[in-house]
């Protein structure tokens, strides 16, 4: 009886490790196809209150979903444009922005050597050569920007996507209360209902915060005269989708940018401590005020996360990493067997009675 036991865990062991491995094959192999697909969704969770609207007012559901299409495809191509113009026009000034920051720490230590500090190992730590050329800075940057541009890229599958998401919204309950018992209809119900509520409120939310975000930084800089100031608030409006590290670097680029522009050391300092102060009020006050706590995952989960699915899909998988974490976090927790995964993904453990509580009807 017990080697029995012993067979069957050993078999759970090994079916686990080869689902696991399993899963990331599927997932690296399948990228064209998936990556589009969650694209598309965050995309139509965006643009599903504007579908709705117009559903609201007696637009039929395929007219609905055209006009969301073409808003979609002129947004997408504006966008898209407004990059690629902003890559060319940084490749072609970054290497001079590079040498002038290099000339800045020679300055530097000029300026220690004139105060008796002739430490050949900080004079050294300010050459950034060293560390990497302008050419390779330029193409990391110019890579991370391309990455993002290349979220609009894959057009024809994505808008099939989304005009399938679009046209599901109304009809999925239906088909599941006819497919199921009542009770597992409820249960897969909830599931749905709860991912829908949970992800919709964090990318609405995320995105509107995102943006505001931007807007504040472009602002500013366009007032400082900072050169590049829509490009830095574009990066900013992307790259604050991934916690803690896109905050910094959207922070560090502009900085290192004014140590190049301006003659002195006081305005980039001042501009440093104004993005900090900025990126301290909204990822502290603003963000857990707008979106609360149903998200609910571990610090520990979210850099993991980042890890893998940046591994996985780069720098859009990064972007994706947490809403993504969400809907798997969700789907365990709704059953018995995987609940114990659920409550180690969170950072809070929320009882069942308060989250139902915050749960809402999505599909009516």
């Amino acid at each position: 009886m017990d080697s029995e036991k012993n067979n069957n865990k050993y078999l759970k062991i090994v079916a686990s490790i080869f689902l696991v491995g399993f899963s990331f094959y599927i997932l690296k192999e399948l990228q064209v196809i998936l990556l589009p697909f969650f694209i598309a969704l965050i995309i139509s969770f965006l643009f599903e209150p504007f579908y709705k609207w117009l559903r609201s007012h007696k637009f039929p559901a395929w007219t609905a979903i055209i006009i969301v299409v073409l808003v979609i495809i002129i947004l997408s191509n504006i966008t898209s444009v407004f990059v690629v113009t902003s890559i060319n026009i940084f490749k072609a000034d970054f290497p001079n922005y590079l040498r002038k920051i290099e000339g800045f720490g020679t300055n530097f230590s000029v300026y220690l050597s004139s105060m008796g500090i002739s430490d050949n190992t900080i004079k050294e730590s300010f050459d950034i050569s060293k560390f990497f050329s302008g050419d390779k800075l330029s193409e990391l940057l110019t890579d991370v920007i391309s990455s993002i541009a290349g979220i609009f890229t894959d057009y024809i599958l994505i808008l099939i996507y989304i005009i399938f998401l679009l046209s599901e919204y109304g009809s999925i309950q239906k088909r599941i209360l006819k497919a199921f018992s009542k009770e597992g209809a409820r249960n897969i119900s909830d599931i749905l209902n709860d991912i829908y509520i949970d992800v919709r409120r964090y990318i609405v939310g995320k995105t509107l915060i995102n943006l505001t975000h931007a807007l504040l930084i472009t602002t500013i800089f366009m007032i400082f005269g900072l050169d590049f100031a829509i490009v830095w608030g574009l990066l900013t409006f992307f790259l604050t989708y991934i916690p803690n590290l896109g905050v910094l670097i959207s922070t560090v680029l502009p900085f290192l940018t004014a140590l190049a522009q301006y003659d002195n050391i006081v305005t980039p300092i001042i501009l440093l401590i104004v993005m900090g102060v900025i990126g301290y009020l909204i990822g502290n006050l603003v963000e857990p005020k707008i979106l609360g706590d149903r998200l609910n995952l571990s610090p520990i989960l979210l850099i993991f996360s980042l890890v893998f699915w940046g591994y996985l899909w780069g720098v859009v998988g990064m972007l994706l990493s947490v809403p993504i974490m969400s809907m798997i976090k969700i789907v365990l927790s709704k059953f018995e067997s995987t609940r114990p995964l659920s409550i180690l993904m969170s950072y809070e453990v929320v009882s069942a009675k308060k989250d139902k509580k915050q749960t809402e009807i999505a599909f009516k």
